[in-house]
C-alpha cells in the first residue's frame, strides 16, 4: 500500500522575490518616516512660540460655619463659659471664707498660750483674764453661731481680737529687740567719737572745727540715749514703752549721716610742680631747623653737587669709634 505522502513542492522563486520586494517597501517607509519626525518637530518649535493669554485668578472670602448635629448653639456656649465662671468665683469665695475661719481659730489658740507663757509679764492679771474670757467667747461662736459665716464676718472678728493681743504682742517684741538696737547705737557713738578725737595722721586734713561738731553730735545722742534708757528700766514690762526701737534706729541714722561725710573726706591732692624745660630739646630744635633746608633740596641738585664733590681720600672714623691716643 502507498501511504506515504507525495513531497511538497519548493517555493517558487516568483514568490520569493515578492516578499523581498515587501521587506524592501518597508524599509524604505521607515526611512522616509525620518523626515516626517523632523518636520513635526519644527512645526511644534513655532507653536510655543505664541504666547498663551494669561488667566486672571480672583480671590473671593467665603464664610463658612460649621453645623455640629446635636452640639450646642453659640448662644448656649456663651451660657455655659458665664456659668463656670460663676462657679469658680463660687468656689474661690468659699476657699477664702474657710482661710479666714481657719485663720481665727488659729489667733485663738496661738494667743491663748502666749498669754500664759511668754507674754505672761507684759500683761497684768486683770487684763490677761479678760482677753482669755474673750478669746473662749470666741471659740465656742466658731463652733455654734459662727459655723457657716460670710468672709467678711470672719475678718471682723480677727481684727476685734487683734485690737486686745497687738499692744501685749508690742510690748513683748520691743523689750526682745531694743538690747541689740540700743548697742548698735552706742557703738556707732563710739566708732565717731574715737575716730574724731584720733591723732593718726589720716585725720589731719580734718578741720578742728569739723572735728569738734562730730564729738559733739556724739555727745548729744549719748545724753538722748542714756535718758531715755534710764526712764524706760523704770517702767514695768506690761506698760506702755517709751524707747522704742524704731527711734533708735533713727537716731543711729542720724548720726551716721552727720559724721560719715566729715570723717570719710579725702585729702586734698598735692598741685603738679612743672618741670623746667630741658636744654637739650633746644639744641635739638635748632639742628632740626639747619638740617630742614637740605631736605628740601631737589634731586637734582643733590645729583649736581655729588658730580662736583671730589670723593673722600679715606672713610671717615664712625662717632663710636674711641680715638687711639700715641704714648710719648
Amino acid at each position: 500500500m502507498e501511504t506515504d505522502e507525495p513531497p511538497s513542492a519548493p517555493p517558487n522563486a516568483a514568490e520569493t522575490d515578492v516578499n523581498m520586494q515587501d521587506t524592501k517597501t518597508d524599509g524604505a517607509g521607515d526611512n522616509n518616516g525620518v523626515p516626517e519626525s523632523g518636520d513635526k518637530s519644527a512645526q511644534m518649535d513655532t507653536d510655543v512660540k505664541v504666547e498663551a493669554p494669561k488667566k486672571k485668578v480672583k480671590k473671593t472670602n467665603v464664610p463658612v460655619s460649621e453645623i455640629i448635629y446635636g452640639g450646642l448653639s453659640a448662644a448656649d456656649v456663651q451660657k455655659a463659659v458665664e456659668k463656670e465662671f460663676e462657679m469658680a468665683l463660687q468656689d474661690r469665695i468659699m476657699e477664702e471664707t474657710k482661710d479666714k475661719k481657719n485663720a481665727v481659730e488659729a489667733y485663738v489658740y496661738d494667743m491663748r498660750n502666749k498669754l500664759h507663757d511668754k507674754y505672761h509679764e507684759f500683761v497684768t492679771e486683770l487684763d490677761r483674764e479678760q482677753v482669755i474670757a474673750r478669746l473662749q467667747e470666741v471659740e465656742d461662736w466658731l463652733y455654734e453661731d459662727g459655723e457657716d459665716e460670710t468672709k467678711g464676718v470672719y475678718i471682723a472678728k480677727l481684727d476685734e481680737l487683734k485690737k486686745l493681743g497687738d499692744p501685749i504682742e508690742e510690748r513683748y517684741k520691743e523689750h526682745t529687740e531694743r538690747g541689740a538696737v540700743i548697742d548698735q547705737l552706742t557703738y556707732c557713738i563710739n566708732s565717731y567719737r574715737e575716730a574724731a578725737a584720733s591723732s593718726d595722721p589720716k585725720f589731719d586734713h580734718i578741720d578742728l572745727a569739723e572735728k569738734q561738731k562730730v564729738l559733739n553730735e556724739c555727745v548729744e545722742a549719748e545724753a538722748w540715749l542714756r535718758e531715755k534708757k534710764q526712764h524706760q528700766d523704770t517702767l514695768p514690762k506690761y506698760a506702755t514703752p517709751v524707747l522704742l526701737s524704731a527711734d533708735i534706729r533713727k537716731r543711729a541714722e542720724a548720726l551716721d549721716r552727720f559724721c560719715r561725710p566729715i570723717m570719710t573726706k579725702p585729702k586734698p591732692t598735692k598741685p603738679a610742680t612743672p618741670e623746667p624745660p630741658a636744654q637739650s630739646g633746644e639744641a635739638h630744635s635748632q639742628g632740626t631747623e639747619n638740617a630742614s633746608p637740605a631736605r628740601s633740596a631737589s634731586p637734582e641738585d643733590n645729583a649736581a653737587g655729588s658730580e662736583n664733590q671730589a670723593p673722600p681720600a679715606e672713610a671717615e672714623p664712625m662717632e663710636t669709634d674711641k680715638p687711639q691716643t700715641t704714648q710719648t
